[in-house]
């Protein structure tokens, strides 16, 4: 067993998988991601189980928290993806039960689940996004035609996999656009659409994964092309040249860390056509189904499936030691 210090977290890395004890897989939930959410979670309670790990699946969106705390988990791996996974919330439950999870605490969570505040906070620490105007009333719609033209991508600040997005092609659609975001989150924004190709870096126990680059036939990288498309081409390497790569390595970094993240995630940008990197958002529970990218990234640095849910499990002990 040995400790790495990162950020002022304490990771701890175990070698044997009674260390873990019992744990609980955490998928499902009640959120518009419920169905992407069993798939990663049945994929980690696969790789747990595997490797020796005494691991259940516990479904919380039917399951009570008091049934929680009664099993007697030892820590809990956090797969629940959008409202209620990465938000904070079930990290400030587990944490009130004094159960260790995987990956950000509460703050971190609900700050990188808030795509506005993760714009502000990537702008405050040095790292690009698309502009922006925040869809409140009729005239920050024409502020938002005005300012950023067409196209452009509407989006509710805290849904993730795309869910509730949409690409406006005609001002006659900018309304629709922000009455159906609205319908998921009172939050909404309007982005600049960035014409140029898609990169993800995944970050795990403080360093950036390889890049990848994404590439889609569709209007953008949606919910269809995430999960279920095999027309998605995903690039490794990503075809920027060494030190662009870093560069991008290093803008997630930064990013991950001035939004509060820790332990594991992925952080999603768009490439100019000036060759800067814009962030889009930062992914604090990422997908971990055969659509997957980190998985995609830790397998080209070597490490496999089962390989990588271990050492995203070791994220927990980083909350052990906050308790």
């Amino acid at each position: 067993m040995s400790r790495l210090r990162w950020m002022g977290e304490t990771v701890r890395c175990v070698s044997d998988a009674t260390e873990f004890g019992s744990v609980a897989v955490l998928a499902g939930g009640r959120s518009s991601e419920r169905e992407i959410s069993l798939k990663t979670g049945a994929a980690v309670h696969g790789a747990l189980m595997a490797q020796g790990v005494q691991a259940t699946l516990v479904d919380p969106g039917q399951v009570s928290l008091n049934e929680l705390s009664d099993s007697h988990f030892d820590r809990a791996f956090i797969a629940l993806h959008g409202p209620g996974g990465e938000d904070g919330a079930i990290q400030g439950a587990l944490e009130w039960l004094g159960i260790p999870y995987t990956g950000s605490g509460v703050l971190g969570s609900a700050l990188c689940m808030d795509k506005l505040r993760t714009k502000q906070l990537a702008v405050s620490a040095g790292v690009a996004t698309p502009d922006w105007v925040r869809l409140d009333s009729d005239t920050a719609v024409e502020e938002a035609l005005q300012k950023l033209g067409l196209p452009l991508i509407v989006k509710p600040a805290s849904q993730g996999s795309s869910v509730g997005m949409t690409r406006v092609e005609e001002a006659t659609d900018l309304l629709p656009a922000w009455r159906s975001a609205a319908a998921l989150d009172p939050v909404v924004i309007a982005e600049r659409c960035i014409v140029g190709a898609e990169y993800t870096v995944g970050i795990l126990h403080g360093d950036a994964l390889p890049a990848i680059r994404i590439e889609t036939p569709r209007a953008f990288y949606d919910y269809q092309a995430k999960y279920f498309s095999n027309d998605t081409q995903y690039h490794l390497p990503c075809g920027l040249e060494r030190d662009a790569e870093a560069n991008l390595q290093h803008l997630a970094l930064r990013a991950f860390v001035a939004a509060g993240a820790a332990g594991w995630g992925r952080v999603d940008f768009m490439m100019g056509a000036d060759g800067v990197p814009l962030l889009l958002e930062i992914n604090t529970v990422p997908g971990m189904t055969d659509h997957s990218l980190v998985p995609m990234a830790a397998r080209a640095s070597g490490m496999s499936f089962e390989q990588l849910v271990w050492r995203v499990l070791e994220t927990s002990f980083m909350r052990e030691v906050a308790r």
